[in-house]
């Protein structure tokens, strides 16, 4: 048994020497915005839903870049409508967001 339904990392990390990085792309705000739908809908705490920042998950070239857990669905996103397709239809309904979808080949 899991603690959390589902577990969403995004990546927040800033690096200091000009690469790519999510911080970039306003992680940051994703990651508050995220956070507070989540509450907002009533899918936070145990047995629900929980977001939460991540350092580098190493796919900056796919920037921004987050993944749900436990089903390991690597996303990327361009504005507040996206995040909230993800927590709607993932992190609520169960239901992956495929036009989202960081392709697999995307790295760093």
């Amino acid at each position: 048994m899991s603690y959390y339904q589902r577990h969403f990392f995004v990546c927040t990390n800033q690096r200091a020497n000009g690469e790519a990085c999510c911080a970039d792309h306003n992680a940051q705000a994703a990651f508050d915005h995220c956070k507070s739908r989540v509450k907002a809908l009533g899918l936070a705490g145990k047995d629900g839903v929980r977001v939460n920042k991540a350092g580098c998950l190493d796919r900056c070239a796919g920037g921004p870049v987050g993944v749900v857990y436990p089903e390991a669905v690597w996303y990327t996103w361009v504005d507040q409508a996206d995040l909230d397709e993800i927590v709607e239809r993932h992190l609520q309904r169960g239901e992956v967001v495929e036009r989202l979808v960081l392709p697999d080949h995307v790295g760093r």
